[in-house]
């Protein structure tokens, strides 16, 4: 049997569970998730196995209507992560139906040339006649090659997604060794486990102002890693919340964070916080190379 190779763009509206679906796919955790929308920043690649096939998940951030320049630069990594790619996954919250939002994708999507495939994730929150009601209309809207009803919190079908993926992806050599995951570096995802922490332990307190820069990462002589993080946020009173009580807070965060990325890393880390207020980390160039986006004008 050949090998297979390919990409897959995994899109939809914020909280459609994407990132979920992606760590389902690949078999481990490799993208962040929490229940805030829009949690996913830009273009994250998942790498999962089956079989003699290797699919490339582009795990890309929700498509929605952009206002201010880090929104634009999201949903330009957005439709920039479907271009290239063998198929196109849409990622439907079944529960939720076709909002405003879904319908302007779906419409987008249907001029693609990329075969389209039909995800209809969250099942188990919605009644069986208004999922099949669901994907008629859908599938009147564009033309889908195979439609999939699945759970990627339970992991109810994703399996049989999986396989039709693995199937679906053209015939050709591996692009990543068969023990890599992602195409994140160690850099990237350490700024990625703090803000899900972030997000995580501060709920709705944090508005979206925030944003996390590595500035270093050092490798120790006895293989731990060093890591220095500054939490960007855009007013006093939302560092004094990041910090917490006698600096509770960041602590917390920080005992969690580093926890994590001891277990996806494999070794010991070290791992020193401190919060910046910066009213004007958007408009930052270096900071959006930093967390992989372009900057979009």
């Amino acid at each position: 049997m050949s090998e297979r190779c390919g990409f897959v763009a995994v899109v939809g509206a914020p909280n459609a569970g994407k990132s979920t679906l992606v760590n389902a796919l690949v078999g481990q955790k490799v993208a962040i998730v929490t229940p805030k929308a829009q949690t996913t920043r830009t273009r994250l690649m998942g790498i999962a196995l089956a079989g003699e096939s290797q699919v490339l998940l582009i795990d890309t951030p929700g498509i929605f209507a952009p206002k201010r320049r880090l929104d634009r630069a999201m949903v330009a990594a957005a439709w920039g992560g479907a271009q290239d790619a063998d198929l196109i996954a849409l990622v439907v919250d079944a529960a939720q139906g076709i909002t405003r939002g879904v319908g302007e994708l779906v419409d987008r999507l249907k001029e693609r040339r990329e075969p389209l495939i039909l995800v209809l994730n969250k099942v188990d929150l919605a009644k069986k006649p208004d999922l099949l009601a669901l994907a008629a209309e859908l599938n009147q809207r564009a033309v889908f090659e195979e439609i999939f009803m699945i759970s990627a919190a339970t992991g109810d079908g994703v399996a049989e997604l999986k396989a039709s993926l693995a199937a679906r992806v053209p015939e050709g050599p591996w692009h990543f060794p068969a023990d890599d995951v992602s195409d994140a570096t160690d850099r990237m995802l350490a700024a990625e486990v703090t803000r899900e922490q972030l997000y995580h332990q501060l709920h709705a307190e944090l508005p979206y102002e925030s944003a996390i820069e590595t500035e270093k990462f050092e490798e120790r002589p006895d293989g731990s890693a060093v890591i220095h993080q500054q939490i960007l946020v855009a007013r006093d009173s939302q560092k004094a919340i990041v910090l917490g009580k006698g600096g509770a807070r960041i602590r917390a965060i920080g005992e969690a964070a580093r926890t994590e990325l001891a277990q996806l890393l494999g070794r010991k880390v070290h791992l020193f916080l401190h919060v910046k207020v910066n009213p004007k980390w958007e408009e930052d160039r270096g900071l959006y190379r930093e967390i992989g986006l372009d900057w979009v004008d």
